[in-house]
């Protein structure tokens, strides 16, 4: 047998250890006591502490507010009865906690008001009837059909009955008071008996739908020690866990492909990422190349499956019509212009420009394309996450076709590592199509850069040797100005016609002649034009004889002089973006649906795609395919699990007994 005052100093004693711990002045965390005893209603009782105006020294000057927002928050629960007690000298005008009470339960339908320490206001504030009738009314308080309790409990007076409180009223006052509208509200007695009266009207309203509770989870129960007992047994069936583990696998893919179709189950805000959360999930960054920030009218939305995937891919396209060929310098230029041997004039400055922008493209394009495979990956392994919880929402449901596989912590591992496998390998093949389709953009036999101005043209053996061995001259300044009409070794502009060489010593006797010379424009002149040395070539001043034939065949190639950096850079950042936008609005979004979305789709409906995501499950050993589901202490673990369901069934079996007796009585 314990104390009543023990057990109050021990409730003290802790609760000052608990604020000290915590660091508050109240806590909502209660200390629990237990109590049983015959003919006791079974409810909890919550005893909070009282409202306060102004917290007293040495306590929290937080104290009022953090009170009154705990025992708001305890009797906001609707089920919940509240119980409020206020002493009798605080006067009904002054009493400010009525309006709390307001907020808590407006109606106070289920709110009950006890005035304590009645009889000591009889002694000194009632001197006639009417004012004591007036305070039992609480009239402009509180509506009519409310009525308080007023009881008193005073030291040594706790045996007092009903009658003998109200007969102290009537000598304490000449008057007395209306004992007939009052007198079910004065005394202790008639509180004890409104509030059983109140527990057993709820009790009897509320208890259909407790024993459909109860009921309910016994049943559940069952359920699940039913599965305990299907999973012991297949512990040591394999044939039984390989058709577990294949439904399973069916049933996740069966939930992937909803997803895919624009379901919005489960809810997108738990599962759904945004564009920057995507971002750093994977930890994939920005788009390469790209230093402003991309975000698509869609970043901000949270999404999944299919939505993400296309979200993905406006990205994708956003961010590569952001991306333009940069100028080049002139030494690359120049590079390019001989690299292809030095054919000038409108087809040579195409020629070049196509090359800079299939270079450009070429190391510009193919980062971007591999960031989107690599974020589209991750959009679809972040699939499987969402698959499993609305497998688990759904699990009512799929329990009837599909085998339970919960607590198979290394079969689930592996089937994750599968499915990781088979998207990681949609992406190395997409990203294997793109650069297909990119090398095809970019090639040198594409006529993406070329306008009408652009053909190939059809020389002889004998043209080919002189072009190769012909006069080079650029102009690679900024302004485009061409060189000294009178330059020496240039041929006359009035000269228009070139006689072929007739025979073959002549042929000869020009290309000897030719390689005793040191050619106009070649790259050591090129070079000085490059930074800007404009001294005179060295030159033969003899023009005549082979050397002029030579100059007639340069001439016929088509070389024009003056070609201008500028307009090779202009031309440069035009054949770009024909090849990016070929790429991002022809070849991409078909590249990445028929990559990723097609095969992923086709794999969970076709048989054969199918055995090949689960091939490296099922065709294992008995012995290395039961190392998934036999862990070590997982037999254990499953016996003691199926120990604590026996225990738990066996209490709601006892609780729903009781309470149908209890139920029965109360009708």
């Amino acid at each position: 047998m314990v104390l009543a005052t023990d057990i109050a100093e021990l409730s003290k004693k802790r609760t000052e250890s608990h604020l000290r711990k915590i660091k508050a002045a109240v806590s909502s965390k209660p200390i629990v006591m237990r109590a049983e005893c015959a003919h006791c209603p079974n409810l909890t009782v919550i005893d909070t502490p009282g409202f306060v105006i102004q917290a007293l020294r040495g306590e929290p000057e937080s104290l009022p507010d953090e009170i009154l927002s705990m025992v708001k928050a305890l009797a906001a629960a609707p089920h919940r009865l509240v119980l409020f007690l206020q002493q009798s000298s605080v006067e009904w005008g002054s009493s400010i906690w009525l309006e709390t009470l307001e907020e808590i339960d407006p109606t106070f339908s289920r709110t009950i008001v006890v005035i304590s320490k009645f009889d000591n206001r009889l002694k000194v504030e009632f001197e006639k009837r009417s004012e004591v009738d007036t305070f039992l009314s609480a009239s402009g308080y509180l509506e009519d059909n409310i009525r308080p309790f007023f009881i008193a409990l005073p030291t040594g007076r706790r045996t007092f009955s009903n009658e003998e409180f109200r007969r102290q009223i009537r000598e304490a006052e000449d008057r007395g008071f209306d004992e007939e509208k009052y007198g079910s509200c004065i005394g202790f007695s008639h509180l004890k008996v409104y509030l059983e009266s109140e527990l057993h009207n709820r009790y009897r309203a509320t208890a259909p739908a407790t024993l459909e509770l109860l009921d309910q989870r016994c049943r559940e129960v069952s359920m699940d020690l039913a599965r305990l007992n299907r999973k012991l047994e297949a512990m040591s069936d394999v044939s039984q866990l390989r058709r577990s583990a294949v439904l399973h696998v069916a049933s996740i893919c069966n939930h992937m492909l909803a997803l895919l179709n624009r379901t919005d189950d489960p809810a997108l805000g738990e599962w759904g990422k945004t564009t920057e959360e995507e971002r750093l999930d994977s930890g994939i960054g920005g788009w390469p190349g790209i230093n402003i920030p991309v975000k698509p009218t869609t970043s901000t939305l949270k999404l999944y499956g299919a939505a993400a995937f296309q979200r993905v891919v406006c990205e994708f396209c956003h961010a590569a019509y952001l991306m333009e060929c940069t100028k080049v310098s002139k030494h690359e230029v120049g590079n390019v212009l001989f690299a292809l041997d030095g054919r000038g004039g409108n087809n040579g400055l195409t020629e070049a420009a196509a090359q800079i922008a299939r270079e450009a493209a070429q190391a510009w394009l193919a980062p971007l394309c591999d960031t989107a495979c690599d974020r589209i990956e991750f959009v679809l392994q972040s699939l499987f996450d969402v698959a499993l919880a609305r497998n688990r929402s759904r699990g009512s449901q799929d329990r009837q076709n599909v085998e339970d596989m919960d607590g198979y912590d290394g079969f689930h591992a592996a089937v994750r590592r599968s499915y990781y496998r088979f998207v990681k390998g949609l992406s190395l093949q997409c990203k294997q199509k793109l650069q297909v389709h990119l090398a095809s953009v970019t090639s040198c036999y594409s006529h993406i850069c070329y306008g009408k101005e652009f053909s190939i043209g059809v020389e002889t053996v004998t043209d080919s040797m002189f072009r190769l061995c012909g006069f080079i001259s650029f102009d690679l300044s900024d302004s485009g100005s061409v060189l000294e009409e009178d330059q020496d070794n240039m041929p006359p502009k009035d000269q228009q016609h070139m006689t072929p060489p007739a025979e073959g010593n002549e042929l000869d006797e020009v290309l000897r002649e030719n390689q005793a010379i040191t050619p106009v424009g070649s790259s050591l002149d090129f070079l000085s034009d490059v930074h800007g040395d404009k001294r005179k070539n060295n030159v033969i001043p003899d023009d005549h004889g082979p050397r002029e034939k030579h100059a007639r065949i340069n001439r016929n190639t088509g070389v024009k002089s003056g070609a201008s950096y500028s307009t090779i850079c202009t031309k440069s950042a035009e054949c770009f973006a024909k090849m990016r936008n070929a790429l991002i609005e022809t070849y991409a979004p078909s590249a990445f649906i028929s990559g990723f979305l097609e095969p992923f789709i086709s794999g969970f409906s076709e048989p054969w795609l199918f055995e090949a995501f689960i091939l490296d499950l099922i065709p294992l050993t008995d012995g290395k395919f039961m190392d998934m589901f036999a862990a070590p202490g997982a037999v254990d673990a499953l016996q003691n699990e199926r120990h604590s369901l026996l225990e738990r069934r066996a209490m709601l079996l006892s609780c729903l007994k009781s309470f149908e007796d209890i139920s029965d009585a109360l009708q």
